[in-house]
Order: structure tokens, then C-alpha cells, then sequence
């Protein structure tokens, strides 16, 4: 069984990626899933609004730069016509 080489997936339209593809890849979506929800209940949004939106921002950059490094170049993407 052959493993694909990007754990992310690039999208059909539009620009940027699907889900994984990778167990590896469903790892990291898993751990950012997590993170936002413990960074949550450390950072509660009513009574630390710019707290959580810092920890949102970084923790979906960092998952952004992860699905640089490991996913399908990203470009512009007009769906494939023959399907």
C-alpha cells in the first residue's frame, strides 16, 4: 500500500487544503482541534477575549505552516472539469 507524499491534500476549488489524507496529517488537525478547544477553557473568551484570539491566531498559523511544509502546493484551483 503506497502512502501518499502530502498529508494535506490541496482543495478542488479555491485555494488551500482539504482534509488529511495521513494519519500523520489527521494528528496534527486532531492536536489543533484540542488546543483550541483547552485553549478555550484557559483563555475564556467572555472574560479574555484578546487572550483567545492571540492563542487562535498562532495555534491556526502554526497549522498553516504545517500544511505548507507537509500538504500539496497551494495554488488557485478551478476544480477538475473531467469529473
Amino acid at each position: 500500500m503506497d502512502t501518499p507524499k502530502y498529508w494535506f491534500p490541496a482543495k478542488r476549488y479555491g485555494w488551500g487544503w482539504g482534509l488529511p489524507v495521513t494519519r500523520q496529517g489527521w494528528l496534527v488537525f486532531i492536536v489543533y482541534l484540542v488546543a483550541l478547544v483547552i485553549g478555550s477553557r484557559v483563555f475564556r473568551p467572555d472574560a479574555h477575549p484578546v487572550g483567545f484570539a492571540v492563542f487562535v491566531i498562532l495555534a491556526s498559523l502554526l497549522l498553516v505552516l504545517i500544511c505548507y511544509k507537509k500538504g500539496e502546493p497551494p495554488k488557485w484551483r478551478w476544480g477538475n472539469k473531467g469529473r
